[in-house]
């Protein structure tokens, strides 16, 4: 069986489990106590030596980083639906998983982990500067479509939803956004949605 390494309020063991959910398939879930420093502990690093949640294992196959996994479980399990095989939808959607990891980290990720768990090292103000700009860029694009890509849900959906759905536990506005929280929404609906804390 699939088991999932993650933590109930990290957005990216979040992205992982909903998509489990989405495509229907059995996982054995197993947290990994984040504040009492789990991840750091010799038995975890042996499984995964950046010490982060989520980690998949998959019978032989152990994979870490959310938006690696995104793939693997699309291209496993998913058939052609999450995640297209052609040349153009393919670079569309692996952009939005490039997106995840960078301009939605920076902004609407790092605004939560500032207020949420007091962690010190981060400039707010510039998170939010970046949290304004990429939510204008995705409320723009989404005003012309239901989806990010391909006229359907994709992993790029699903890898960007999270930290997005969750821009008010950063002191992050939504409702300059209408496109973005009728698209959050959209996914909401979605066969198989499981909620987190926050959603």
């Amino acid at each position: 069986m699939i088991q999932l390494y993650g933590h109930d309020i990290s957005g990216n063991s979040y992205k992982v489990r909903l998509f489990l959910e989405l495509l229907g398939l059995d996982y054995e879930w197993v947290k990994v106590d984040l504040m009492q420093g789990a991840h750091k502990a010799p038995e975890f690093l042996a499984l995964n030596p950046f010490g982060q949640v989520p980690l998949l294992v998959d019978g032989e196959v152990k994979l870490a980083d959310a938006q690696a996994i995104l793939v693997y479980l699309a291209r496993q399990y998913g058939g052609d639906t999450w995640l297209p095989p052609e040349a153009l939808p393919l670079a569309q959607v692996v952009r939005w998983l490039s997106t995840a990891a960078g301009e939605v980290r920076q902004g609407p990720e790092n605004a939560r982990l500032y207020h949420l768990f007091k962690t010190t090292n981060i400039n707010i103000d510039r998170a939010h500067q970046k949290a304004d700009h990429i939510l204008t860029q995705l409320d723009q694009h989404l005003s012309r479509r239901s989806w990010l890509e391909c006229d359907r849900p994709t992993i790029a959906d699903i890898a960007v939803f999270p930290y997005v759905a969750l821009a008010r536990d950063g002191k992050v506005d939504l409702d300059a956004y209408p496109n973005l929280l009728t698209w959050i929404d959209r996914i909401k609906q979605l066969p198989g949605f499981v909620p987190m804390a926050g959603i």
